[in-house]
């Protein structure tokens, strides 16, 4: 049967490393029967251009029926202005939000090549190897009320509420749990007890839930403003991390940077396996944003989106064999000193965006073989 592949390339640099995505899928299904079924939309700002809002509902019927969804980027100063419910990022939050992907998977990997690259000494990243668990559709960006209100005399109140239910924490840290027995064994869940009631309900429901199934997994229990710090000082000290959608979302771009460049690492947002077939939706995106300011020069780096393919290869059509030479193919490239502009050191060579896809498709088919 076909693996029905959705494609939303979305603004900036996300249509060209979507690109380089398309010249992998196009020699497995010529080279290697993979049978790969492709279609395209709209997503953010191009989105918003043809239709007037951030997806259309024809490609949300689309990214709903499609086995998997691979999302580039959205956003860019040109939306800036344009009204709240239509900015370019409303598109990837109703993705989340209406197929239901409860689970970012957020992975920071540091290639012993890009040791080097780490804003951190390389004795501290390299090797790193940590697996970041977000909740993606609760929490303070999903809760109500979300207002400004005007109080008057010049005075303005905002309000975004954080909101969680227990089944929500029970589903996400199982994930967590789940994932560690594939690792090393090993969680640590970060939240904010001690100033915030939703943190006390997650640190409740995150220890009744190991308790009751997960106890032969470690698990450990940090405030997320330290967990920060940590990641930091000895990040090698973690193995799987699960926390909510807000420090979700800012401890994962700080775990990215621990590898050298936000262009790296990919992602993946997974819902619940259905009740009949077991096959959960899924969305595939790299975590690095629409970066405005390279688009449209062939510079970015497509390896987080590469990356992303690779996830999608394991976790949705279960191509375990084909997403670990994917994976080794980038890995190989690095090695070679081969390297775009972001990751660039001395010694190396530097290479664009179409260069740099073409090197880890050549190394992929050799792999393949």
């Amino acid at each position: 049967m076909a693996k029905n592949l959705f494609l939303l390339p979305g603004d900036g640099i996300g249509p060209e490393a979507m690109g380089e995505v398309r010249k992998i899928i196009a020699h497995m299904n010529d080279a290697m029967g993979a049978d790969f079924a492709l279609d395209e939309g709209l997503v953010g700002g191009c989105a918003y251009d043809a239709h007037g809002a951030a997806i259309s509902e024809e490609d949300m019927a689309k990214a709903m029926a499609a086995d998997a969804v691979l999302f580039g980027a959205v956003g860019g100063p040109k939306w800036d202005d344009v009204p709240y419910e239509v900015r370019p990022e409303a598109g990837l939050l109703r993705l989340r939000k209406d197929m239901e992907l409860f689970a970012n998977l957020r992975p920071a990997i540091c290639y012993p090549a890009l040791a080097n690259a780490s804003s951190l000494k390389p004795e501290l990243v390299e090797g790193l190897d940590i697996l970041i668990i977000r909740e993606l559709t609760g929490g303070v960006y999903f809760g109500e009320p979300k207002t400004i209100t005007d109080l008057g005399n010049g005075q303005k109140r905002a309000i975004d509420t954080q909101v969680y239910d227990t089944y929500e924490i029970e589903r996400i840290s199982s994930v967590a749990f789940e994932m560690a027995r594939t690792r090393s064994n090993r969680v640590c869940s970060m939240e904010k007890r001690n100033v915030m009631k939703s943190g006390v309900l997650w640190n409740q429901v995150v220890t009744a839930t190991h308790k009751e199934k997960y106890s032969d997994v470690k698990l450990d229990h940090m405030l997320a403003d330290a967990g920060g710090m940590q990641l930091v000082r000895a990040p090698k000290q973690f193995d799987v991390i699960v926390t909510d959608n807000l420090f979700g979302d800012m401890l994962s771009d700080v775990a990215a940077m621990l590898t050298g460049s936000l262009g790296m690492l990919p992602s993946a947002s997974l819902g619940a396996p259905d009740a009949k077939t077991g096959k959960r939706k899924a969305l595939y995106e790299p975590v690095h944003g629409s970066a405005p300011d390279i688009a449209g020069k062939g510079i970015a780096n497509p390896i987080a989106m590469i990356a992303s393919f690779a996830m999608c290869l394991r976790y949705s059509f279960n191509m375990v064999k084909d997403a670990d030479n994917l994976e080794k193919a980038i890995a190989n490239v690095l090695d070679q000193g081969i390297r775009t502009g972001d990751i660039m050191a001395d010694g190396a060579r530097q290479v664009g965006t179409v260069e740099m896809g073409d090197a880890i498709l050549k190394e992929f088919v050799s792999l393949s073989v």
